[in-house]
């Protein structure tokens, strides 16, 4: 085997993950040194990720891409794993609320309508009056790009293209690389709002790290750190099991559907490849209470996984993410359509913000602005942008916030099929456009009842 700096395939992603290391260094020192970087709430890994961006853009760093895309989705599902294995803390009472999991889902999916209907009325009023060529359901990309990512966003806008929407591939890819954007420099300038208003305070990491015991490190029963294999080994040996099973079961799952419904296999495969954090924290959870019953059973007598080990791999997956994240970001040319995609990019923003700063506060009452400030970061860019706003609130995850963002992805899943008949239809004709905002107005109002309306409030003993 050729060991040398020829062999690319050997040497690409050691390279690459140092670069990325560098920067994080860089931006700790800049962070910490630098008095306008360290007034600020920005994440260290989001000024990592935007110095990896300039340098990547001046040409000053060769950052292969296809690299970066790669680690970042690979870091959410690790990442999610990591949180998913963690034993809950053991507390007085359980308080089971009005459905917070559906309720996410319809916050989400009713965070697509509203994003949908904007952006459908923006394209609609410029294309009958400044821009009487504009593709009219070129709006309804917004939704795609901001909500749901780049992924979404390239195929929605290449279908469009072969529809008549001239650049609609590029379109669609530089509104889901401004919801990024958007998600970072809004999120944060957002948060230095709040902290000046005193309505938040950065969270203490000293304070943090001073708890941080023997009794934090080792619960009752775990394996000792001192032993054959080392307490870490076997953290990472559950994690990348548990996404070996993630990979098995997305791919049993739409080979079956490839093999038997071809139909449907186009539309949702891509869906279950690029949601396969959900299946994974679903699989971690599984992992998790199994073992819970093998030492009810007398069959397991040691605690295997160990949060706080599970809490810094996460924390570790999550820096990654963002940092290759933010590199990553790609616009296109759409020359032509800068008037569009400026509307759309700041409409969608400011709408966003409002949207869910009013129906945070209704669902997510205990821990407002970590619900608001996830929410916004995900559906303004991706689930990564929302747990990189979260973490600067609470670090070690201890509000519902994070796992809203998984069980909401799950049942949005659910809720947002019909934006894939809403998104055939819109341009099949001006009549058919119109019959697309009125049935999102209608859906929206299902979903807003819902989350308004729908009660259970229940307090037990644990």
């Amino acid at each position: 085997m050729d060991f040398s700096a020829a062999n690319t395939t050997l040497w690409t992603l050691i390279v690459q993950f140092g670069i990325l290391a560098a920067l994080l260094l860089l931006a700790n020192v800049l962070r910490r040194k630098v008095p306008f970087f360290r007034k600020s709430l920005m994440p260290t890994a989001v000024l990592a990720g935007f110095l990896a961006l300039i340098f990547r853009v001046t040409g000053l760093l060769n950052l292969d891409m296809s690299v970066m895309e790669m680690i970042t989705y690979h870091s959410i599902a690790i990442g999610f794993i990591a949180m998913s294995l963690q034993i809950p803390e053991k507390k007085q009472t359980v308080e089971k609320v009005d459905f917070t999991a559906a309720k996410s889902g319809a916050l989400i999916v009713s965070t697509y309508l509203i994003q949908g209907f904007i952006g459908l009325i923006i394209t609609i009023l410029l294309a009958q009056t400044v821009m009487p060529g504009l593709f009219k359901a070129a709006g309804i990309i917004l939704p795609m790009g901001y909500g749901q990512g780049p992924g979404q966003a390239n195929n929605v806008g290449s279908t469009y293209e072969t529809l008549g929407f001239a650049g609609g591939q590029s379109f669609g890819l530089s509104i889901a690389a401004m919801g990024f954007v958007c998600a970072c420099i809004v999120g944060v300038l957002y948060m230095n709002i709040l902290k000046r208003r005193g309505k938040i305070t950065e969270a203490d990491h000293t304070a943090i790290a001073a708890k941080v015991s023997v009794d934090h490190f080792q619960n009752e029963n775990e394996i000792p750190v001192s032993e054959s294999v080392d307490r870490f080994t076997v953290q990472f040996a559950l994690i990348f099991v548990i996404y070996l099973a993630t990979y098995l079961v997305t791919k049993g799952v739409t080979s079956f559907l490839a093999a038997y419904l071809p139909g449907l296999s186009k539309t949702v495969s891509a869906l279950f490849w690029g949601f396969n954090f959900i299946i994974g924290s679903l699989l971690a959870i599984v992992c998790r209470n199994l073992f819970r019953l093998l030492t009810k059973a007398g069959l397991m007598t040691r605690q295997y996984p160990n949060n706080y080990l599970l809490s810094r791999t996460a924390g570790f997956a999550f820096d990654f993410m963002v940092v290759s994240g933010i590199a990553a970001i790609d616009f296109r040319d759409i020359q032509g359509l800068w008037l569009p995609f400026i509307l759309l990019s700041i409409a969608g923003g400011i709408v966003t913000l409002v949207w869910l700063q009013w129906l945070c506060k209704k669902l997510y009452s205990g821990y407002y602005y970590q619900g608001l400030l996830s929410m916004y970061g995900m559906l303004t860019g991706t689930i990564s942008s929302g747990v990189l706003l979260l973490r600067e609130l609470d670090p070690n995850f201890k509000t519902p916030a994070a796992t809203n963002l998984i069980t909401g992805s799950s049942f949005a899943i659910v809720f947002g099929i019909p934006m894939l008949l809403l998104i055939g239809l819109a341009p099949e004709s001006d009549a058919m456009l119109y019959l697309t905002l009125a049935l999102i107005a209608v859906y929206l109002l299902v979903l807003l009842l819902f989350m308004l309306l729908a009660k259970r409030k229940k307090v037990q003993k644990a």
